[in-house]
């Protein structure tokens, strides 16, 4: 499948049921809150809503099974692969989509709100694990990139249905930024937007790049991630061969013992569990893409996982910042 060129995958508009149901579900939501649009969808390289096209880009992967069991054995996940995942993105996207469509970033509120919607994209993002600033929604404190992608997580969060976010985030300065949001939604509520534009920017149904290409240009854009937090406090429990003949990887393991991890850190550091969360995800991406291997055995590895999450969670309640790209 490597050597197959993009277009040669022939897709055209989303059929496989888990992704209808949720193009239907977002669809319904928006319904529900009396926003007129109803982006529209095409498959690209990457998930995007471009500027002054008020529609959603899916990656292509997830448009056949065998296409996203090729994306997790090249990248180690699928990024929208379970139900959740796919819907958090769907109404992140969707928050692009009606952004443009209503052309909001024009209104002092959204300014006040999110800050300046021409800053420049950097090439990369520091974040700070613990702030309040922002609203907790995708991986990688997303909002923290860009004040686009600040309003889009902000507008993602308000539009899940039984999301409670005035409880979640009472006391939170993200509050502010939902209530303004609220606002800006209430006012378009029922109208049809200025922007139509039915464009489809960057489809796969005319790339002529291979799929071996593309995963290549993933691998040198992970390269390139800091994971200075991580390799500070890795230890010796984790190496890159396998010490025996039965040694296991040692992200699967992390992977299946996530839950218990995350609930431990939180108890003993105060963290919140989203912060616990990302921070155990960003240590599972670099031991993957290390190749590592646990060194002893499972008991071991895993209290070795839970003193890697717990000094990655002290550092960060210290001030210690992740970076990230784009």
């Amino acid at each position: 499948m490597l050597r197959m060129r993009f277009r040669d995958l022939h897709l055209g508009r989303p059929r496989s049921a888990p992704l209808r149901r949720a193009i239907r579900r977002l669809h319904a939501e928006l319904e529900a809150r009396g926003i007129a649009i109803r982006p529209h969808v095409w498959f690209a390289e990457e998930w995007f809503s471009p500027d002054g096209v008020p529609g959603i880009a899916i990656p292509f992967y997830l448009a056949h099974p065998r296409l996203e069991r090729l994306e997790r054995r090249m990248n180690g996940m699928v990024e929208g692969g379970n139900a959740g995942s796919l819907m958090r993105i769907l109404r992140h996207e969707a928050g692009h989509a009606i952004d443009t469509a209503y052309r909001l970033r024009r209104r002092r509120a959204w300014r006040e709100a999110f800050g300046a919607p021409r800053a420049p994209y950097p090439d990369r993002y520091h974040v700070d694990p613990v702030s309040r600033a922002f609203v907790q929604h995708l991986d990688g404190w997303y909002a923290q990139a860009h004040p686009a992608e600040d309003f889009a997580e902000t507008f993602a969060v308000w539009l899940a249905p039984r999301s409670r976010w005035r409880t979640r985030y009472a006391g939170w300065p993200a509050l502010r930024k939902l209530e303004a949001m609220d606002a800006m939604m209430t006012a378009i509520r029922g109208r049809e937007p200025p922007v139509r534009s039915a464009h489809r920017i960057d489809t796969v149904a005319a790339d002529d790049h291979t799929l071996r290409e593309y995963y290549r240009r993933g691998v040198a854009r992970r390269a390139h991630r800091d994971f200075a937090l991580v390799d500070a406090h890795l230890g010796p429990a984790f190496g890159p061969r396998p010490p025996r003949a039965r040694a296991r990887r040692a992200a699967p393991l992390l992977r299946a013992a996530r839950a218990t991890l995350v609930a431990e850190a939180v108890r003993r550091t105060g963290i919140d569990p989203y912060a616990a969360r990302q921070l155990l995800e960003v240590a599972i991406e670099r031991i993957h893409d290390r190749r590592l291997w646990v060194r002893g055995g499972v008991r071991e590895a895993r209290a070795a996982a839970q003193r890697l999450l717990l000094r990655m969670s002290r550092a960060a309640l210290a001030g210690a910042t992740l970076g990230f790209t784009l």
